[in-house]
């Protein structure tokens, strides 16, 4: 027998009640304004059902428990108000399944975060399955948000106060097997023994005599606990080493966020007042910080980095009825470390065969063993079972010659930046494998309309642009020339996707979208080490602006000697706007480049940065005294103001396809401020017409390369925004 409401099916098996969810026409479950108004029913019919000994609540999506709360009903929203009144709901909700007289065991498979997993915490018991599908977290961090369905509350009584920081302050995804280990979970199981193993949870919990005598979770709740839950709760059931644990953490957490992202401290906040002053207070306060963060701009930037990201998966980049070709095997020119990066997610992410081809035994033998190396510290980490890693790695082999290529599908090329390599790469490739395998080059600013010269077949010619470290960094700009065919813009996009990469596409041209905007902003950052301004005070100002890395550092990482080679491409296309400071020639006469010679702006021991010591000897190498404390506010308006107005170019020229993209790209391939949304957000932010003062207020001051854009000075006019939302 089952009864059956909009989102929930409830099934009657004996003693149980079986209670599905089920989100019509969504391929996740997410928590609606409508949940509470259905679930609340069902539990007081089933109160009322004697026959009902525990309950099970369960998904009937494949991979999703639940993801989370609705963005859009936080969206919706006008008021910290009426964004409280839905966290207060939810908490209603939530208690009224700890209060029930039986016990409700979480039956969880698939994603199990947010409020999804603050359901699973409203219940007594959670058994999850063993899937990689299935993991569990509070990520509402990551949009500015904080836990606001008795998270911030139940969670540090589950696994201990610095556990539950962890899980907060990070927004981190945990694997079902380490979540039974920290507590967050009291079992594991195969996914066929899901229900079976729910079902025999619920029954030991009935065979509990605290359960029945209690009869209210409530209570009951902080007795049945993980035994590494009340090691933790030992160790800290204590006002004065509370009082330390909290203080550290805010310390930490200002350190890291500089102030520029408030959910953290307020999460620290609700929990510390949980702890000292019950929680009853700790849920009214967690309700009305929700409330809060909700309403604050950096929550609704983050909110729309986020949704922006969601709408970008959906789609190819191209009109939907092309479709994409088929991508099975991939070989990869070049075993350096943007090479063996895009091997390493070639075949873990997207699990395809990969084949690395070098010119010599150590290039081939250098992309397998950073492959290798990067699976092996996963296995060591407990991320990835010795299996799996055997699997993946037996899917990328080496070679020095253009053999077992003629059933690659997809060539990525990535050799050093000289346009004459790259040609010799087309030609040479072209020659062993089938006319229809698609050519990618790497490339960072050289157009691909130049290396498709050399090709025969130069609508089969894309650009796939990669971030270093290739396995970390998420995003992948494609670039596509007017010769490209549609269905292998579809292709290189699918295949992106299935690297895990948030992908972006733009039109061809010197430095694409990425390189360009990035390429004033860092030559600014050089002009004022030439004007006298110390490195670590630049990279300071850049920091505390919000981004994760100040230039100069970002200039030592990538290479000095990277960057002069592409300085001197962006500077013939465009001008002096482009033009790096003349002094910066000296830097690689002095063979200095940065990390990876050890020799660059920063003092380096075995490869690390040296407490981030300047090394001094820079400046006379510059011939420059670093004597000038500019204000840090107006070293991050020079050096921002250039990125923006360079993408404002990139946009009025069609580089940039959309104000989202161009601000997603930003974001994720160069570590724009996320809480300031992008530069076209961030430029709405300030206002268009006063981002056009402040440029011309630069230009009399420093010169044309701050002049404005034509389309900044349009909408300046005409009073517009570049978003219309």
């Amino acid at each position: 027998m089952s009864e059956t409401t909009n989102i929930f099916t409830v099934t009657r098996e004996d003693e149980f009640a079986i209670l599905t969810m089920d989100v019509p026409g969504e391929v996740q479950n997410t928590l609606r304004k409508e949940f509470g108004d259905e679930i609340l029913p069902i539990l007081e019919s089933l109160e009322n059902d004697q026959s009902v000994q525990a309950v099970i609540f369960t998904s009937a999506k494949n991979d999703s428990f639940v993801a989370g709360a609705d963005i859009d009903m936080l969206k919706a929203a006008t008021s910290e108000q009426e964004v409280s009144e839905i966290a207060k709901t939810a908490q209603k909700v939530f208690q009224k399944m700890i209060d029930a007289r039986f016990p409700i065991v979480a039956a969880v498979n698939g994603a199990c975060l947010g409020g999804g997993y603050e359901l699973a915490l409203a219940c007594h018991a959670r058994v999850a399955t063993d899937e990689n599908s299935t993991v569990f977290g509070l990520p509402e961090v990551q949009l500015g948000l904080l836990p606001a369905g008795g998270g911030t509350q139940r969670l540090p009584r589950l696994i201990g106060i610095s556990a539950a920081l962890d899980i907060m302050l990070t927004g981190k995804r945990v694997k079902a097997k380490k979540a039974v280990k920290l507590g967050m979970v009291d079992e594991v199981v195969a996914k066929p023994n899901l229900l079976l193993a729910a079902k025999k949870m619920a029954k030991k919990l009935l065979s509990k005599e605290d359960f029945r005598r209690q009869g209210k979770k409530s209570e009951w709740y902080q007795s049945f606990t993980s035994v590494s839950g009340i090691q933790k709760l030992a160790l800290e059931d204590n006002a004065y080493g509370r009082k330390v644990l909290f203080d550290q953490a805010r310390k930490r957490t200002i350190a890291k966020t500089l102030g520029n992202y408030p959910a953290p401290e307020k999460i620290i906040d609700c929990i510390e007042d949980g702890f000292e002053h019950g929680m009853e207070y700790g849920f009214e306060k967690e309700a009305q910080r929700f409330g809060q963060l909700a309403m604050s701009p950096e929550s609704k930037q983050l909110i729309n980095i986020f949704k922006a990201t969601t709408e970008m998966k959906k789609g190819l980049g191209v009109d939907p009825s092309v479709k994409p070709r088929s991508v099975e095997h991939v070989t990869v020119l070049g075993g350096g470390l943007m090479g063996a990066g895009i091997a390493y997610v070639s075949a873990e992410k997207a699990g395809k065969q990969v084949r690395i081809k070098d010119r010599d035994e150590t290039g081939v033998n250098h992309g397998l063993k950073y492959v290798h190396d990067i699976l092996k510290k996963r296995v060591k980490r407990k991320s990835l079972a010795k299996s799996d890693a055997d699997w993946i790695y037996s899917h990328v082999t080496g070679t020095t010659k253009y053999d077992g290529m003629k059933k690659t599908d997809l060539v990525v090329e990535a050799v050093f930046e000289n346009l004459e390599l790259k040609h010799q790469m087309v030609k040479d490739i072209e020659a062993v494998v089938p006319e229809n395998a698609i050519f990618a080059t790497n490339t960072s600013s050289i157009p691909i309309t130049q290396i498709a010269e050399a090709s025969t077949r130069p609508e089969n010619v894309i650009g796939l642009h990669y971030f270093s470290p290739v396995e970390k960094m998420p995003l992948l700009e494609i670039i596509v020339t007017e010769k490209t065919a549609q269905d292998v813009i579809a292709t290189a996009v699918k295949f992106g996707h299935q690297q895990g990469k948030t992908v972006i596409v733009v039109n061809d041209g010197p430095g694409f979208y990425t390189s360009r905007i990035l390429g004033p902003y860092m030559n600014e950052a050089a002009k004022l080490v030439e004007e006298g301004v110390p490195v670590d005070w630049i990279d300071e100002a850049l920091k505390e602006f919000g981004f994760p890395v100040g230039p100069i550092t970002l200039l030592d990482e990538v290479g000095i000697d990277v960057g002069s080679k592409i300085a001197p491409i962006l500077q013939e296309a465009f001008g002096e706007r482009m033009a790096p400071p003349p002094s910066f020639a000296k830097l690689n006469d002095d063979d200095r480049k940065g990390r990876k010679n050890q020799r660059g702006f920063y003092l380096y021991e075995d490869g690390k940065s040296k407490k981030k010591e300047v090394d001094e000897s820079v400046y006379k190498v510059l011939s420059v005294n670093p004597t000038n404390r500019m204000h840090k506010a107006e070293i991050a308006e020079r050096c921002a103001l250039m990125m923006l107005n360079e993408a404002a170019f990139c946009l009025q020229e069609n580089i940039v396809r959309s104000e989202r993209d161009a601000d997603i790209g930003a974001i994720f391939g160069l570590g724009f401020p996320p809480f300031l949304g992008g530069p076209f957000r961030y430029a709405d932010t300030i206002g268009v017409n006063a981002l056009k003062e402040k440029l011309e207020r630069l230009q009399a001051r420093y010169g044309d390369r701050f002049k404005p854009a034509d389309i900044i000075v349009e909408k300046a006019e005409k009073g517009e925004k570049f978003y219309q939302d």
